[in-house]
């Protein structure tokens, strides 16, 4: 028997954002990227925006140079982001909404019939580079349906919703949210992640989802990090997957 667990990726944005603010070069996000590997996770995730609030161009593509651990890209599905992406080469793209005026991301992609006919275009050049396509989708049953039909590589399902509820009923609610949509792809070639506002708590019931693979943290890595240092703060929550998996999820036969 072997233990599968799901993979940890670690988005340091937010590194960035601190580097910026005195648009100098500390803290250094290739720095981070180092510790983060260092510490045992399994990708490095950046959301280049619009503004280039967070990382910027040069970043990226230090990002992809160093090898160090696969990128996953999160942007907006745009003409400017698009040429940019093909041109990196990242192993993964993460579709996302974005609106200039938001903090941050605060739900899913709205998988319209436009939107549907750009990503299928845009999936059929990525494609081509042999880079891994993901959606980030709400936790709506319909929606897996379409990133099905559109066979997209991966989706990955927005927890904010879950995260950010502090009324117990509510969170319960949307936890089952989750569990219903990751139903709809389980068994399909979908590969199946969840990020946005987790934490070492909070994921725990997360990761009882039997077909979830992957899980994205950025923002509580970051914050815990100025308390605990980056590499422990990658650490601590990779410890908290592999002791609070539920054993069922754990064990597999050797292939």
């Amino acid at each position: 028997m072997r233990q599968i667990f799901p993979e940890l990726g670690v988005n340091i944005d937010h590194v960035a954002t601190l580097r910026n603010t005195r648009e100098g070069f500390d803290p250094d996000p290739l720095s981070a990227a180092v510790l983060v590997k260092k510490a045992g996770a399994s990708q490095l995730v950046c959301h280049l925006r619009e503004d280039r609030r967070h990382i910027r161009d040069p970043d990226l593509f230090l990002f992809r140079s160093w090898k160090g651990l696969p990128v996953n890209l999160e942007m907006a599905m745009t003409d400017e982001m698009t040429i940019i992406a093909l041109e990196v080469q990242p192993a993964l793209v993460t579709l996302v909404p974005e609106r200039r005026e938001e903090r941050t991301t605060e739900g899913g992609l709205v998988l319209g019939p436009d939107m549907c006919r750009r990503i299928e275009e845009f999936r059929k050049k990525c494609q081509e580079c042999g880079i891994r396509l993901s959606l980030f989708l709400a936790p709506d049953p319909l929606d897996m349906e379409r990133a099905m039909d559109l066979g997209v590589d991966q989706v990955e399902l927005h927890t904010g919703e879950y995260a950010n509820a502090r009324d117990p009923l509510i969170r319960e609610r949307e936890l089952e949210r989750l569990f219903r949509a990751a139903d709809r792809v389980s068994g399909s070639p979908v590969r199946l992640a969840a990020g946005h506002g987790l934490d070492r708590d909070n994921l725990v019931p997360v990761l009882a989802i039997e077909n979830l693979m992957e899980v994205n943290i950025g923002h509580s890595i970051i914050a815990r990090s100025l308390f605990v240092g980056l590499e422990k703060a990658v650490i601590e929550v990779l410890d908290r997957i592999r002791q609070e998996t539920p054993l069922a999820r754990r064990e597999a036969p050797l292939s």
